[in-house]
């Protein structure tokens, strides 16, 4: 068993947590000098009815993605951090994060936002977090919002 993180994902999604989740990401990255995988997951569940009124929506969504990951990449290599990888995915945050790419890419810590944007999800479905913590094979680490941040938002 070894106590180095080599492999890092952090999935973002544009919330306040998520946006935490990149700075330990960004730090345990720096200590272990470990690859930083920063991942946005676009769930195109929804897309189907979406499109029937504006087919842009894909590719807009897609450039939103890139532009937040692009952000946090050169933070990263700002940062001292050598690998950083970015990837943007369709599917199920829930599904395609630890079943999917935390073991094609040999993940050691998996680092995500207690909460991210989709609250409506989380109150029929399951928080996204939840899901990855139950069915990861690897370490988990779901950050919180300051105290403070939470206070303000109430």
């Amino acid at each position: 068993m070894t106590l180095k993180y080599s492999n890092i994902l952090v999935a973002v999604d544009g919330s306040k947590e998520s946006e935490l989740a990149f700075k330990k990401g960004l730090a345990a990255a720096t200590r272990n000098n470990a690859t930083l995988h920063l991942v946005h997951i676009i769930d195109n569940r929804s897309f189907g009815a979406i499109e029937a009124y504006d087919r842009t929506i894909a590719d807009r969504t897609k450039k939103t993605s890139q532009e937040l990951l692009d952000k946090y990449k050169e933070e990263a290599l700002a940062a001292g951090v050598e690998n950083v990888n970015v990837i943007i995915e369709y599917g199920v945050p829930k599904i395609v994060i630890p079943k999917e790419l935390a073991p094609k890419l040999n993940i050691d810590v998996i680092i995500c936002g207690a909460t991210g944007l989709n609250a409506a999800e989380r109150f029929v479905m399951g928080s996204v977090s939840e899901r990855i913590v139950r069915t990861a094979k690897c370490d988990v680490l779901v950050v919180r919002r300051e105290q403070a941040d939470v206070l303000e938002d109430e």
